[in-house]
């Protein structure tokens, strides 16, 4: 198995717990009553910096980064500098996440809020809005054709955006009317090896008109630029904030370098 797939192996055992908890019927009847979320979309479009401030624990690739971190003052302290959005953890086992860290960084907050999982079934779209996600993120290296398409309709139904997740060129036909977002990978899931030069591969290839993303390995200022006069409008950061004594800070410092 590649660690993608010991990932996405293990993610359906936990649904699968799930669901015997808290039965379909229940999460799918209590998401609906909720209200539409905020557009990731309009803030990336209105914002000088396109920066998506992530908060996570740890990774794969890289262990524990901040193992003892706290939601609620590391996202705040991310508004405060500036970020057009947050992206949060909830992956446990190989990101030290939890869904509970969603609803208290939505609760924190006034910007937009991504769930970043590896998210396979509809269950966990339904859940997503109840935790308070205003964006989901659909993985294509993780999803048949017509799964992604369903659970992007989904998602609309439910009011919240989908950012769909893409590593090569052959994934780019996973993009359909309800791609809000597109975001490309520098980071390899098969492999977690990663090269910023996906994105400036990749950009070229994607229909203009729609909104870009650059995920992973983005830890210089000079190399935003370089992908905002490519195309980009958004990049989602982590490790390069959270492996800081001051997240909050380290971002504002970023972002002043990032657009000056």
């Amino acid at each position: 198995m590649t660690i993608l797939e010991q990932i996405v192996a293990d993610k359906r055992l936990e649904v699968a717990a799930l669901k015997l908890t808290v039965p379909l019927e229940h999460v799918r009847d209590l998401s609906k009553v909720l209200k539409p979320g905020l557009s990731m979309k309009q803030a990336l479009l209105n914002s000088s910096s396109g920066i998506i401030s992530e908060f996570k624990r740890k990774s794969p690739s890289m262990g524990f980064i901040n193992e003892r971190a706290e939601v609620e003052p590391i996202v705040t302290a991310y508004e405060k500098a500036g970020c057009s959005g947050i992206s949060v953890l909830t992956d446990h086992k190989y990101f030290g996440g939890s869904m509970n860290d969603i609803k208290v960084a939505r609760a924190a907050v006034t910007c937009p809020v991504l769930r970043k999982d590896f998210i396979i079934d509809p269950y966990q779209v339904y859940v997503s809005k109840i935790l308070g996600a205003d964006v989901i993120l659909l993985i294509a290296a993780n999803l048949t054709l017509d799964e992604a398409y369903d659970m992007s309709e989904l998602a609309h139904e439910l009011g919240m955006e989908v950012l769909l997740e893409v590593h090569e060129e052959k994934e780019l036909e996973y993009i359909g009317r309800y791609t809000d977002l597109i975001g490309v990978n520098n980071r390899n899931l098969k492999t977690f090896k990663t090269d910023i030069l996906t994105s400036f591969d990749l950009v070229k290839k994607i229909p203009v008109d729609r909104v870009k993303i650059s995920e992973s390995g983005l830890s210089d200022p000079s190399t935003v630029k370089a992908l905002r006069d490519v195309g980009f409008n958004g990049f989602l950061i982590g490790e390069a904030f959270m492996k800081h004594v001051d997240p909050g800070d380290a971002l504002a410092s970023f972002i002043k370098e990032s657009i000056s």
